[in-house]
């Protein structure tokens, strides 16, 4: 339902583009969000969207680098991240949800979840 595209490995200060594609079942959903993972550590909120607006949501450590996007036409959200820090390394995921909540930053309140996608920022 959910698929996540475009990791890979990059040096500090580069810039990666992560793709969000969403099946028809998703179509729809109030907000979207990014999430990450870094070995040993908890999932943690990135950026959220609200579907169809405009509205943004960014976590402190990626305000000002990372820009959250949609494209309602292509049902797809898209995650910009420039000037990449070695902690910004982690499996990616997003995820979409139906609860009127903003912002949407608890994982326990989305949906639906789609395979993560590994950055890896080398020092």
């Amino acid at each position: 339902q959910l698929q996540a595209s475009g990791g890979g490995l990059v040096q500090t200060g580069g810039s990666l583009t992560l793709s969000c594609a969403a099946s028809r079942r998703t179509f729809g959903s109030y907000a979207r969000g990014w999430f990450r993972q870094a070995p040993g550590k908890e999932r943690e909120f990135v950026g959220a969207l609200m579907w169809g607006g405009h509205s943004t949501y960014y976590a402190d450590s990626v305000k000002g680098r990372f820009t959250v996007t949609g494209d309602n036409a292509k049902n797809t959200m898209f995650l910009q991240m420039n000037n990449l820090k070695p902690e910004d390394t982690a499996v990616y995921y997003c995820a979409t949800t139906d609860l009127y909540s903003w912002p949407p930053i608890d994982a326990g309140k989305y949906d639906y979840w789609g395979r993560g996608t590994l950055v890896t920022v080398s020092s």
